[in-house]
């Protein structure tokens, strides 16, 4: 239980992120804000660590560090500026329902009925809370989110399948920095050069990096290690709950009936998605 209630940190915490990219940080530059949100963060513990892969795990740090962060955050945020946030976030709720068809794969995890169920319910209750009416749908920002969530679900079960002999810590050091580092180039060939940061864009910047970045991946990498991969990733169903909870304490937005209902629902999935993991 302790290690479920440490690793939901990062998820609630990653709620915070669609408020603080619209409310501190320059619009338009996805791979310069996707670049920055993971390469400080992994220098930062890379210095504290002070320890570098060898062998086969340069190759595999890379791999994941493109899967984890390089690939999903840069599409995370081509989806957050051209999707309104709930449909963005009822995407999301489908990486449950991949990550546990890949375990399958991957892994060898059997198929629990629980799981699955689970894994719908998420996705209604996330659509309850966040879609509305209007909700206009890109296709590109679909696609985008689409092949972001498929990204992480990889990332998230190969994270599992490749353990080094190393601390959690260690292996988010690892991972933001490689991912940050496949970056660079795209956001300096792609997008023009970032303004010079206000305070509050610095403020922003800081968040998502240190906060929403080093610490939150630590846990969440800590928690991959000892807990089942389905049950790591329903733990995503908490960022846009959160997200939405954060709307209508900061931006004075509304709750209907609705989307209680919704809340409700998802938390009931995300229950049952812990019960299925450590059914035997």
């Amino acid at each position: 239980m302790a290690a479920i209630l440490t690793t939901a940190v990062a998820p609630a915490v990653w709620g915070t992120t669609y408020y603080a990219v619209t409310a501190f940080l320059p619009q338009g530059y996805p791979l310069t804000v996707a670049m920055l949100r993971a390469l400080p963060a992994g220098l930062l513990l890379l210095a504290l660590v002070r320890t570098l892969p060898a062998g086969i795990w340069w190759a595999r740090i890379f791999v994941l560090g493109a899967l984890n962060f390089s690939i999903f955050f840069a599409l995370l945020f081509v989806s957050a500026y051209r999707l309104p946030g709930g449909v963005a976030a009822t995407l999301g709720a489908v990486q449950p329902l991949i990550v546990i068809a890949l375990a399958r794969l991957v892994l060898g995890r059997p198929v629990r009925p629980l799981a699955v169920l689970a894994g719908i319910g998420g996705v209604a209750g996330i659509a309850l809370v966040v879609l509305t009416p209007q909700a206009a749908l890109d296709p590109v920002g679909i696609a985008a989110g689409l092949a972001g969530i498929v990204s992480l679900a990889c990332g998230t079960v190969l994270s599992r399948r490749w353990q080094p002999p190393v601390s959690s810590l260690t292996f988010a050091a690892w991972q933001l920095t490689a991912g940050g580092l496949l970056l660079v180039p795209a956001a300096l060939l792609l997008e023009p050069a970032l303004p010079i940061p206000t305070a509050a864009n610095l403020v922003g910047f800081a968040w998502i990096s240190l906060i929403g970045g080093a610490l939150t991946y630590i846990l969440w990498f800590r928690g991959l290690a000892r807990i089942e991969p389905s049950a790591v990733a329903s733990l995503g169903l908490l960022s846009p709950l959160v997200a939405t909870w954060v709307g209508w304490l900061l931006l004075d937005q509304s709750l209907t009936p609705l989307q209680l209902g919704g809340f409700v629902v998802a938390i009931i999935s995300l229950w049952l998605s812990q019960r299925a993991a450590t059914a035997r």
